[in-house]
């Protein structure tokens, strides 16, 4: 069986993911910040919780000895967790975005590591975005170009360079980010934008499910690979 972890699992895509792999047979934690939302996530999929929050060294390192003392591995890493950070700049806001969306892959993928080299097909999935791609936001032809999201934005971009550069230090290891889709959830709420949250958690879910020998360091979304 295979063992999953994803973060901010507790609704929308990360959600949706944990019920697909269910589905297909993973041994899926729940990871999530808020403790009661999580337990009643995880309760509605019958699936175990582990209290993770990715701003959190202890929060993350108790979460992966959880998983550890269970099961001895990890098999499949999905970096969901983020936020969206919109509305006036400010130093602090910066910190929180950047602290979630990027430093919170390097939390959680460090912790994971030890449990991760001992899959014999160990994968981890980042969820990035088209934001971050420097080759979207500067076509007017995708709509990334009208949107201005400057935190979000450049904190998808690190998010991505650190999936590149985990796959480099890591070769044994799969590290692939993905651009799920603009999906209705409450971080697009007062967008009144997306499709439905099963379309996108599909995106994600392939990029768990990937074989032994395939790539690595890549972009991509529904269509395949993305340009920076």
């Amino acid at each position: 069986m295979t063992v999953t972890l994803v973060t901010g699992a507790n609704k929308g895509i990360g959600f949706e993911t944990a019920r697909q792999l269910l589905e297909l047979g993973h041994a899926v934690y729940l990871g999530a910040r808020d403790i009661e939302r999580g337990k009643a996530a995880a309760a509605a999929l019958g699936a175990p919780f582990v209290q993770l929050d990715v701003t959190d060294d202890a929060s993350v390192s108790d979460a992966l000895a959880t998983i550890d003392a269970a099961e001895g591995r990890l098999d499949v890493l999905i970096n969901n967790a983020g936020i969206l950070g919109s509305g006036d700049i400010d130093g602090p806001k910066a910190l929180r975005v950047f602290d979630t969306n990027a430093v919170g892959i390097v939390r959680v993928t460090e912790a994971a590591l030890p449990l991760l080299r001992k899959s014999s097909n160990p994968t981890v999935v980042n969820v990035s975005s088209s934001m971050g791609s420097f080759w979207a936001v500067n076509n007017p032809e995708r709509p990334e170009f009208g949107i201005p999201m400057a935190l979000y934005a450049a904190s998808k971009s690190a998010a991505t360079m650190l999936t590149v550069q985990y796959a480099k230090l890591h070769p044994g290891i799969k590290f692939n980010a993905l651009e799920p889709g603009t999906t209705a959830t409450d971080m697009t709420a007062d967008l009144g934008i997306g499709r439905p949250v099963e379309e996108s958690a599909k995106t994600v879910v392939r990029l768990a499910t990937l074989g032994v020998d395939a790539p690595t360091g890549t972009l991509t979304d529904d269509h395949g690979t993305l340009s920076w």
